[in-house]
């Protein structure tokens, strides 16, 4: 539709329309405010369920025995035991004596040829040790493309001979360039000396392929197979039972193999961080290696004849290294209350106390088990703060004062203010949304009457928390608050008495509401709270039809949207109607000028 904006009547036609739908939008910017603050109010009542369940699952741990059990362990010379206990363990004064710690098998190699340098490769340094301790494995080397010009290819170190793996011996290597298959002759030693033009040379110790010739990117070096000199051993150790921890396919032995460009250090690294359980070294002053299960006690196979606990097998470990396999350990020995009795390590359990032994002694060290009074004392007490902390949040939330001055800003307002006033009209405008809710009310006057109510069924000294010193604050503005009697001696005389009343207290379980603790009453509020909060308010991943103000803002948008629908209609309506003046003031003028132009 076209517009005709006041040039014959010379008004602003714009302005005037405007001003006109001013008026006509006042329903849709109430219905907007509207809908903002359904939007708080679903999210302030969100924020409120997610203190609720915050405090749901620290109460779960209330729920458990751990948290009122808690024990101390004393050790009356800590420099030869040292102790700690469970919440299962008893109250009991229990004695050490006559201690002989476990020790763990250790095998010490015979002194290495001094000249070897455990950094370097083994087998450049194969003079030093008998060829028996090497075997020969063939290595399949795959087709190699070369992406850039170049004269040498690195192969595995402690290549000894290229063979075929048909015939046994390869003669020749072959590279294909550009369509064109070329031979070179192969040629192995430690030195290349001079190197013919049709001659590839392989360096048994780098493993480095030198050719004669300069190949060309996009060269492809053919499949072949060479022999390999590696170091092949095996080691076999046993677990508490006796059974073998290595490998079931390889009889329970863990085996190794390295190849010649391995250094003794690194061989030994990587047999401390394997799943054989031992750690081994090598000590440059006196030039030996020294071999240690990492497991203390006697662990030996049952089948052992000489009740080994590290078996030994390959040229390299029992040749070179002249490691012994016949390595054992021991059992601790000790006396615990006039019993005589062993362990495989030197920290153990029984009884709910672990004992971790320091050092051998034949003299008595008294463990002392006892409740840990102060821990559990924390734990309540943090407890409670974590209360008074919730109910002052939601207390402040729901006795908030809704100032009705304030109401949520439309686009227009809101362009009107700068960030910083906009942002603090918003924050009064929010306020009071939840002031005097009945779900967050009913909530908070149960979970009072959760603390004060006697529980039913108790068999120890104490059926409610002021028995324990625990009470409700006197003064009414706290509005429910827990207060802790004094300096909490009261509290911490009732966990040393009976500490099992108190646990009851807060975590019985039972039937009815008057039977359980405390917390399990607590915590049965606290989901019917939540639910009955999400009902209203629904959960982030709900749909608006599956809660109160969802459903309302559903209402809202609907019938904003079809406001708009007819905000439209109207405004179209104004330009119809001005239009129409504009023409007929325009045949009127043109009436007139006829007239004067006669009447002339």
């Amino acid at each position: 539709m076209v517009r005709v904006s006041g040039l014959a009547s010379g008004m602003d036609i714009d302005q005037m329309v405007s001003d006109l739908m001013k008026a006509e939008r006042m329903p849709i910017d109430k219905m907007k405010k509207q809908k903002q603050t359904l939007e708080w109010q679903r999210d302030d009542y969100r924020s409120m369920n997610l203190l609720l369940s915050e405090f749901n699952n620290l109460a779960f741990n209330m729920t458990l025995q751990s948290s009122y059990s808690s024990k101390t362990v004393s050790s009356s010379d800590e420099t030869k035991v040292k102790a700690a206990a469970t919440s299962s363990a008893a109250n009991a004064s229990y004695t050490l004596s006559n201690v002989t710690m476990a020790t763990a098998a250790q095998s010490i190699s015979t002194s290495i040829d001094s000249s070897i340098d455990p950094t370097k490769s083994l087998w450049s340094q194969r003079g030093s040790m008998d060829s028996s301790v090497w075997t020969e494995k063939t290595v399949e080397q795959a087709a190699i493309t070369l992406s850039a010009d170049t004269s040498t290819v690195k192969l595995a170190k402690g290549a000894v001979s290229a063979v075929n793996q048909n015939t046994g011996t390869l003669n020749s290597i072959s590279v294909t360039t550009d369509g064109t298959s070329k031979a070179y002759t192969v040629r192995i030693g430690t030195a290349a000396g001079i190197i013919n033009s049709n001659e590839v040379f392989i360096n048994e110790d780098t493993g480095e392929m030198t050719f004669g010739t300069t190949l060309t990117s996009g060269s492809t070096i053919e499949a072949f197979s060479y022999q390999q000199n590696v170091l092949n051993f095996s080691v076999t150790t046993y677990d508490s039972t006796g059974k073998a921890t290595g490998n079931i396919q390889d009889g329970g032995s863990t085996p190794f193999e390295f190849d010649g460009s391995t250094s003794l250090n690194t061989l030994l690294t990587q047999i401390s961080n394997s799943k054989v359980g031992i750690s081994a070294f090598f000590d440059e002053g006196t030039n030996k290696v020294v071999m240690t299960r990492k497991d203390t006690g006697n662990l030996s196979s049952a089948d052992s004849a000489d009740g080994s606990n590290m078996v030994f097998s390959g040229g390299f470990l029992t040749g070179f290294l002249q490691l012994a396999g016949d390595a054992k350990g021991t059992d601790a020995k000790f006396t615990l209350n006039g019993l005589e009795t062993t362990r495989k390590s030197n920290t153990f359990t029984t009884g709910g106390v672990t004992y971790t032994l320091q050092n051998n002694f034949t003299g008595d060290v008294r463990v002392n088990v006892s409740n840990d009074t102060q821990k559990v004392f924390d734990t309540i007490k943090d407890f409670v703060t974590k209360y008074n902390e919730l109910i002052e949040k939601i207390n402040g939330k729901i006795t908030e004062e809704r100032d009705r001055n304030y109401q949520p800003l439309t686009d227009e307002e809101r362009e009107k203010l700068t960030d910083k006033q906009a942002e603090q009209w918003d924050e009064k405008a929010k306020s009071g949304l939840l002031k005097g809710d009945s779900i967050l009310s009913s909530g908070l006057n149960q979970m009072r009457s959760n603390w004060y109510a006697s529980v039913s069924g108790m068999s120890g000294g104490f059926s409610q928390l002021t028995d324990i010193g625990i009470s409700t604050s006197a003064n009414y503005t706290d509005r429910g608050k827990l207060v802790i009697e004094g300096d909490g001696t009261k509290l911490k005389e009732a966990i040393e008495k009976d500490p099992q009343s108190v646990m009851d207290l807060f975590m019985k379980s039972g039937s009815t509401t008057s039977e359980k603790g405390v917390v399990r009453r607590l915590r049965d509020t606290i989901t019917q709270t939540v639910s009955k909060v999400e009902q209203r308010a629904g959960r982030s991943t709900w749909t608006s039809e599956q809660f109160l103000l969802g459903r309302n803002l559903k209402s809202v948008n609907s019938q904003i949207t079809s406001f708009e629908s007819r905000l439209t209609q109207v405004e179209d309506r104004y330009y119809r109607q001005f239009t129409a003046m504009e023409k007929a003031i325009q045949n009127a003028n043109a009436q007139s000028a006829q007239l004067s132009q006669y009447f002339s």
